[in-house]
């Protein structure tokens, strides 16, 4: 396995710690700056500095809203509600209006005490005392309401679409929100273009969910390693009221893509559904090596003050002293064909790569009473089956399919690049397999520029290699 990156996220993980504990890793600050100042939107600054944790020195990443963007994700007012003296106050306003109007309900009574367990605790009143009426009647702390900006997804693809930033780190960013956005899909039972993001539509979590894309980019880490993501107890205060925790798209995050969960004793949100986005579309482990040697450790500091547990997240660089190669989990899927030609396996094929398989081969077979057949494999992500299968159901003459689980396979590291040729500049995969890189030319980056230029499109390929 040789190198890998832990996250150890027993005190919780959010999209401002990730970026913070890489940061503080050694993620290149410079390609960071760069990517943020080129960012298609307004109304945010970010500063990175060190804070002390329970005593303990960390890195802080913070994006800073105006007065017009501010969303309160980081409130911790607004997620628990007004401290004792202020909650009073809103109370008696509130309860002063409702008796002129004669609309003092028993009804209403019961929505200002959504306790997490059912006990009366003094800090979980604070959860949503006098925010989450039917009537509708919020009181933001005596601040008023704030703008908060709803995008759908194509909205925020096109601001990461227009962020400079390597296309493997855009295409980290969009599968960050994807997977966020199929949460909340779930949640509101909507289709997944209906979705508004509130919260995490908001500027700061795109900025959040660039940066961190932008940073693991830069730290040239393919294995990552999540035992168990630790969450608390209680309820928040959100966008659409007053939720348990965990939050229904950190929840559904976690069932999609079977994330190891620990609920705490410790009440408050330590999960967010960034942070599960980010450990689910990165996690390519949740075990650990029997050993290991650990190279580096960075700090990330959360922006909530729990009593019960630091909010702090460790990135750990460690190296179990395997080889350069990298260890993650597919799904095989397979099916006995014998009534398609090639040029509807050949169509079934480019739909499967399109959508994202990892790969795609179908072979000439012999199936009882020596009919002649083919087999149609197809290997993924287990994230992606249930689409490949909706493919191959729905574009072959199929029947049935076989699938073999949490299959372990070896890939040596690469990385995407463009080579510059006499001809032009063409697109390769670089591989690296200790001191030796080996680069791979793109197919269609080769065919187009051979197009382009009415040269064969070996002589392109064998330079491009060579470069």
């Amino acid at each position: 396995m040789g190198k890998s990156l832990y996250l150890e996220a027993a005190s919780g993980i959010a999209g401002d710690m990730f970026v913070a504990a890489l940061l503080d890793l050694g993620a290149d600050r410079k390609v960071l700056d760069k990517a943020i100042s080129s960012i298609p939107a307004k109304g945010f600054t970010v500063e990175i500095g060190r804070v002390q944790k329970a005593g303990i020195d960390c890195c802080d990443f913070n994006v800073i809203l105006d007065k017009e963007h501010e969303n309160h994700d980081h409130d911790m007012a607004y997620l628990y509600g007004p401290l004792p003296e202020v909650r009073e106050a809103v109370h008696e306003e509130h309860h002063h209006h409702h008796e002129e109007e004669g609309h003092h309900h028993e009804e209403e009574e019961h929505h200002c005490h959504c306790h997490g367990d059912g006990h009366h605790h003094e800090e979980e009143e604070h959860h949503c005392h006098c925010h989450c009426h039917e009537d509708h009647h919020h009181h933001d702390h005596g601040e008023g309401h704030h703008h908060h900006e709803h995008r759908h997804l194509k909205d925020v693809e096109a601001v990461i679409d227009g962020t400079d930033m390597t296309e493997s780190a855009r295409m980290l960013a969009k599968k960050i929100f994807r997977i966020v956005a199929e949460a909340e899909s779930k949640a509101h039972n909507l289709p997944i273009e209906e979705v508004h993001f509130h919260e995490v539509g908001a500027i700061d979590s795109i900025v959040d969910i660039i940066s961190a894309a932008v940073c693991f980019d830069s730290l040239h880490v393919k294995n990552v390693i999540v035992p168990k993501l630790s969450e608390g107890r209680g309820t928040v205060r959100c966008q659409h009221g007053v939720l348990p925790v965990p939050v229904p798209a950190t929840l559904n995050i976690v069932t999609a893509y079977h994330m190891p969960l620990e609920i705490m004793d410790a009440k408050g949100e330590y999960v967010t559904p960034t942070g599960a986005a980010i450990a689910a579309a990165l996690a390519t482990s949740h075990e650990l090596p029997a050993s290991f040697t650990i190279l580096k450790t960075g700090l990330g500091a959360g922006k909530r003050d729990y009593k019960e547990r630091t909010n702090i997240l460790r990135a750990i660089l460690i190296d179990d002293g395997g080889g350069d190669w990298e260890k993650d989990e597919v799904v095989k899927l397979e099916s006995d064909i014998d009534d398609a030609s090639g040029e509807v396996l050949g169509y079934t094929m480019k739909k499967l790569m399109d959508a994202g398989a990892l790969d795609v081969h179908f072979s000439p077979i012999y199936m009882k009473k020596n009919r002649p057949a083919f087999e149609l494999t197809v290997i993924c992500k287990e994230e992606k089956k249930k689409e490949m299968e909706e493919i191959i159901f729905r574009e072959t003459t199929t029947i049935g399919i076989r699938e073999f689980s949490s299959l372990m396979r070896s890939i040596l590291h690469r990385e995407e690049k463009e080579v510059d040729t006499t001809f032009g500049p063409v697109k390769v995969k670089e591989v690296t397999l200790g001191s030796e890189k080996r680069r791979y030319p793109e197919y269609e980056s080769v065919k187009k520029l051979a197009e382009e230029k009415h040269v064969p499109f070996q002589t392109i390929f064998d330079e491009a290699k060579k470069q």
